[in-house]
Formats: C-alpha cells, structure tokens, sequence
C-alpha cells in the first residue's frame, strides 16, 4: 500500500472566516482531521463530514493524548495511505510542537506540508483595537510562551524583556500571569505600564481586561475571565478603547447555531458572520432527492400545465438537477405561470433566470394555497413539485371550493444526518453545551429542522434554548419540546437575521 500524506494546518485563533484557502482546500481533501482543542467550534462544525476526525486536545492537567502518541498516529495513518490533517489552533510553527511532530514524520519517511496560520498573537490583539506595534509607542514585537512545567518557576530574562521596549505578547500564560507581572516590575519595568489579558479572542465570547502590570494580578483573580486568553503588556494598550471595533457590530457576542441543511447553509452564514456573529453550522437534515418519482412523467408531458409550484429553494434545485438529468429543455417551461411559497423561494428561483408569477404576502403554505386558488382558472392543471412532507395546508385550501386538478410530486425527502460520535466527532455534548449558553442562538428553518437537532440534547437543554424560527409551523414544533421562540416577521433570510439582531439586542440589555 502506497504511504499517505500529512498536512500540518494552522487553524488561526477561532473565527471561522480567519482559516486560509489552502487551510480549507487541504481540509476538504483529508481522510483523517486529527484537531486539538484550540480549534475553534465554528472550524469544527464545519469540518467535512466525510472525514474522520480524532480529538486530541491538550487542556491544563488534562491530556486526551501525550505528544508522543499524537506524532505516532499521525505516522500510523499516513503508513495505511490516508491523507492526514494535523489541525492546529493558531500556527503549528508557533508554540505548536509543529517541528516535534516533523521529526517523527521523517523518521519514518512519511511526506508532509506545512500550512501556515493566523497567530493568536497578532488576530486577537487586532479583534480587541490593540495594535501591537505603533510608530508612536513601539517599534517592536516579542512573542513570548508562559507556560510552565508543574512545580516550576518561569525561565525567563525578564531585565532583556525590559530593556527591549516593545509590545510583549504571552501566549499560554494566564495562569503565569502573576509571576510575569512581578518579575518585570522586579526587572525596572514601570508599573504603570499598561497590560491587558484578552480571552476567547475572535470568538462570540471575546472579552478583555485593561489594567496595568501592577493591578492586573489583583483584577484577574476578581474578574476570572476564561480561557484560552493571551497577554499584552506595552503602551499599546492603551488604545483599546478608541480603536475598538469588534464589540461594536450588531451580533459581537452572539452565537448563532444554523440547523438547515448543508447544502442551503451558504448564504445565511455569510449574512450572520457580516453582522459579527461566530457562526456554527450544525446540519441536523440533508436533502435528498427521490429518484422515480412521477416527475419525469409529469416532464414529458409539461404542456398539459398551466401552473407550477415550489415551496422551497430546495425543491427548486432538485426539480433543475433533475431536468438536467432527463435533458429537459428548460424553454418548454414558457407556457407556465409559477407560483411560489416566498421571496427566498423567488430569489432562488432567478437564479436559474424565471421569475415568479406568483408570491402570497404571507409565507405559508395556507397562504400560498388560498392564493392560487383565486389566481387559477378552474380548469387550470396544477403541478406541484416539493418535499415528500410538505405540508397539506396547500392542497386543503386548492381543492377546498373548487377541486383544481392537481399533481402533488414529492421530489426530494429530509433525512437526518448521521451524527454518531466517531462520524462527527463531539457534536451532542458541543450541542448541548450550546443549548445552555446564553450567547448561543438556534436558526431553525424547518420542523424537520428543530425534529432533527432535538435528537442531540436533553430536554432540559431544550428548555433553556434560544431560538428564533422562520415562521409559526417551525414555531409549534419547537414548541412541542420546550424551546422559547422568537419568529421572524417573514418567511424569508432577511427577517431571520433581523429576529436574531433584536434577540442580540435583548440579552445585551
């Protein structure tokens, strides 16, 4: 069998949208995602769901596996012929044992890459408004490692440190903390200097701790901010309060759970990232288009119609994929008028250059039934191309006074994705965690949706979810297990992000 390969990969210090292009592409290509737990959530949420992942974080006094056993599973991997992804939070090179791990990689003539990532160092000083250096306050930079082994004091010359004058920066080293600000006021350094202990940087739960090296200890052990966090000390930061800029945006602070299916993720994480939320995709379904149905049938004969209905994007992209298949002329469609549920269904819809005859001003299926009702000639042959679950408001209310000929063609089913433990990693207890955390926001879009993450968490975690959803039937089902809701005015993207902003809103108040 021929060796497989190994990437090194820094996954930066935790937003999601800091992860390289090639960090992604190589992401993409793995058999095996061997991450630490300074990855962050949003990264692993949206790891390939074909690869297999393996945690082993290093956390303070817990070890999921030593450094020794990490570097000779990686070789173990790649001797079986599987592309391996060493998956680093920040960058490998930068206290992340990157070189140890080579070595044993050449050791045993296993091929490797290096690609590098976005340091902690520099992103979270930079999400907080601290530049770390300025022409006005310094004009250098010391990356500095405060971790200690147990027992041991810090090796660290803290009279050099001072004499530089530059913006110091220490990664791992909260709970050094103490000792470094007393060993560099013991070194001559001023102890006015200005320092800040910044945590979570770059995450919904970024937060930062001004002070100086004096203070900072007594404050710290107050205030207890999480970790992981990073230290700066250097007259830099005193600009954090004018050159901030994180804290400001409308979704700083807010974790925003989407549970729709992978393939209609895209567009929707993109909008809640812009507002500045730390954006985690959980997929609890996945569209899956049924094969033989009447459809074809319904094709071959599309001039009988004189309506077409769709109830979702997602039915509009299975119903082109399979005109694709069959080599449907899509010009054939010039004699139909088209009716759909919304205007995220309509836009959709464009996209493939058809617009919308038809839109009801209230997204639901009633809605959209009651209106076609009014617009179809009685005589007028319906085609109605959806889910096989859609929902039977829509036909109630067609043949409710007048009986439309209608084919109602289930074109494509909501399965739930697999979410065993070795195929997706951590994902219940990371899902109920979420749950629990006030910062936290479900998206849900569907019933199939709330049915499919409800799986994953207990009912008292369900009882104390946020969630806003997208109209009043996704509403109920949420209900039904307990979950507070929040639903947006429409039916439609933008009304969603706008219920999560006024939900974001709320808490902060």
């Amino acid at each position: 069998m021929a060796k497989g390969k190994v990437w090194l990969v820094g996954a930066g210090p935790g937003d999601a949208e800091l992860l390289t292009k090639k960090a992604e592409r190589v992401l993409n290509m793995a058999d095996v995602i061997v991450y630490d737990a300074l990855v962050g959530q949003a990264i692993i949420a949206g790891l390939p769901e074909t690869a297999e992942k393996v945690y082993v974080g290093k956390r303070s006094s817990h070890h999921a596996m030593s450094q020794e056993e990490i570097s000779r599973l990686l070789v173990s991997y790649a001797e079986r012929g599987k592309n391996v992804v060493r998956l680093k939070g920040g960058d490998p090179f930068l206290f992340g044992r990157g070189g140890e791990e080579i070595e044993e990689l050449l050791a045993g003539g296993i091929n490797y890459e290096v690609v590098p990532g976005i340091t902690s160092a520099l992103a979270v000083p930079a999400y907080n408004g601290i530049p770390v250096t300025h022409r006005d306050y310094c004009s250098s930079l010391h990356i500095i490692t405060g971790h200690k082994r147990r027992g041991k004091s810090l090796e660290l010359d803290y009279e050099a440190l001072c004499r530089m004058d530059g913006t110091l920066v220490f990664l791992m080293g909260v709970a050094s903390t103490p000792e470094i600000c007393h060993g560099l006021i013991a070194a001559g350094m001023n102890p006015q200097m200005p320092a800040a202990l910044l945590s979570q940087g770059t995450t919904a739960g970024q937060q930062k701790l001004l002070s100086t090296i004096s203070e900072l200890p007594r404050r710290m052990e107050k205030e207890k901010l999480p970790t992981p966090a990073i230290l700066l000390i250097g007259k830099v930061c005193t600009l954090a309060e004018d050159f901030g800029w994180y804290e400001k945006l409308p979704l700083a602070g807010t974790r925003v759970v989407l549970t729709r299916p992978k393939q209609r993720m895209y567009r929707l994480a993109e909008k809640f990232r812009s507002l500045g939320a730390e954006v985690l995709e959980f997929p609890p379904i996945q569209i899956c288009p049924i094969k033989r149905t009447n459809l074809f049938r319904a094709l071959a004969q599309i001039e009988t119609y004189q309506w077409l209905v769709f109830t979702s994007p997602s039915g509009i992209d299975v119903f082109f994929e399979q005109c694709a298949e069959v080599k449907f002329d899509i010009r054939r469609l010039s004699n139909l008028k088209i009716a759909v549920i919304g205007s995220g269904t309509a836009r959709q819809l464009e996209r493939h250059g058809i617009y919308a005859d038809l839109i009801p001003e209230e997204y639901s299926a009633a809605a959209l039934g009651e209106a076609l009702a009014k617009k179809a000639g009685k005589q007028d042959h319906i085609l109605i191309a959806r889910a096989e679950e859609g929902s039977p408001d829509l036909l109630a209310r067609l043949q409710k006074d007048v009986c439309h000929p209608v084919d109602d063609i289930a074109i494509y089913r909501t399965e739930a994705v697999d979410r065993t433990l070795e195929n997706v990693g951590r994902d219940r207890p990371v899902l109920e965690g979420l749950a629990m955390d006030e910062r936290a926001v479900f998206v849900f879009t569907s019933a199939s949706t709330v049915r499919g993450t409800v799986e994953n968490i207990s009912l008292e975690a369900c009882a104390r979810m946020r969630a806003v959803c997208i109209g009043e039937q996704t509403a109920r089902e949420a209900g039904r297990y307990g979950i507070a809701v929040q639903v947006a005015r429409q039916a439609d993207e933008e009304s969603l992000v706008e219920a999560v902003v006024e939900r974001a809103a709320v808490r902060e108040k």
